[in-house]
């Protein structure tokens, strides 16, 4: 592989990452125009801004871009959307040579166009640092051929796997034992380098789903405080069949048109009312045993335009949603510390069978260390 071609892939992806938060429902692109050896033009795609990466490059390149090689982590468009093609803007603009790290991961556009401008007489080369592009781009890969999104799973863990120490959570039974201030840094199992990681993934991330167990427990805001721009808030999911959620919890309190909970129970029953006018919108979701559909759920979060959930929740929801194979990475803190009971694991799923993890990589914040792992590839499903 050409070392200048890395080079230069490596500013285009970092480019596309200046979209995150900024790109949704769109994925993260960015590209850079090359010629003799000198870069004549870059730009990334937000959303609002409507031009794609590789019209934002064109533009700020001018007649510079005639005869450059053009760099961009995904391969260009070739169809009509909210705005024109790229391929034929890349054509009249007389670039010479396209290096793309990945192809369209559309099944219904994904080639077409490479096959444009190779039409037009125009060199590509596609592979470049595609493994780093297909992680930039796995929420919108996922939510483009599935129509459902990316799910990842996230915990902070006791080394012993607990979600807890003892005297942070109530009992898997619902028997309290002392329940400290949630809120009071020293309770955090994880350290301070892990919760900014974490508000990071929160800001990555279209909406938070977590149980209606977590939050009568810890009484969250689960909000992106990465201080990150982003174009949507990020969207509140409370699954909570019974319909227990407190108008008094802080979630609710703070609620603008970014808390949606599922539940079970018939949306005009007395407590949904109660929570419709607090500014929360309730939705009734197919159930079984009990327990909220949570394919349905996802479906309902896809047709809103929902690439990617970050699942921050207790052991049944997390065993839930391993169980039902809707997860796709594991993202998971462990802290240097020792609950010494199991009260609190990790995740409840009797007989649980999952594939064997993928792609594992390891990453310390503070005293912490992270481990993510798949268990799903969304590009071969």
């Amino acid at each position: 592989m050409d070392a200048h071609d890395i080079r230069f892939m490596e500013h285009a992806l970092t480019l596309a990452r200046k979209g995150i938060g900024l790109a949704s429902p769109n994925p993260h692109v960015g590209c850079v125009l090359v010629r003799d050896g000198e870069i004549v033009g870059e730009g990334f795609h937000q959303y609002e801004w409507r031009d794609h990466a590789e019209i934002v490059a064109l533009k700020s390149a001018g007649e510079k871009a005639r005869g450059a090689t053009l760099y961009v982590n995904l391969e260009p468009c070739n169809h009509t959307g909210r705005t024109g093609p790229c391929t034929e803007a890349i054509i009249a603009a007389g670039v010479h040579r396209v290096v793309a790290a990945m192809q369209d991961p559309n099944p219904a556009t994904s080639g077409r166009g490479f096959e444009r401008l190779r039409g037009a007489n125009i060199e590509t080369v596609c592979g470049v640092l595609e493994d780093d592009a297909r992680r930039l781009n796995e929420a919108f890969a996922c939510w483009i051929r599935a129509k459902k999104p990316f799910v990842t799973l996230k915990s902070a863990l006791t080394l012993d796997g607990q979600l807890g120490l003892p005297g942070q959570h109530t009992s898997l039974r619902g028997k309290p034992f002392k329940k400290a201030d949630t809120h009071d840094r020293s309770n955090w199992i994880t350290s301070e380098e892990s919760r900014a990681q974490v508000h990071g993934m929160r800001h990555a991330s279209d909406a938070l789903l977590t149980g209606v167990g977590t939050v009568r427990i810890d009484d969250p805001l689960l909000t992106d405080r990465s201080g990150l721009p982003r174009r949507r808030r990020l969207l509140r999911v409370v699954l909570d069949y019974s319909l227990a959620l407190s108008a008094r919890s802080r979630l609710v309190q703070t609620a603008d048109d970014d808390l949606l909970v599922f539940t079970g129970q018939a949306i005009n029953s007395w407590n949904a009312r109660a929570l419709q006018r607090a500014g929360v919108e309730v939705l009734q979701a197919t159930s079984r045993n009990r327990r909220l559909d949570l394919d349905n759920v996802l479906a309902e979060l896809g047709r809103r335009d929902i690439l990617s959930v970050l699942l921050e929740a207790g052991p049944t929801l997390n065993g839930a949603a391993l169980g039902a194979g809707i997860v796709h990475k594991l993202a998971l803190f462990y802290a240097p510390r020792i609950a010494g009971d199991n009260r609190v694991p990790f995740a409840i799923a009797p007989e649980l069978k999952l594939p064997p993890l993928r792609d594992m990589r390891t990453q310390q914040f503070g005293p912490d260390i992270a481990i993510e792992a798949y268990l799903r590839d969304v590009y071969r499903e």
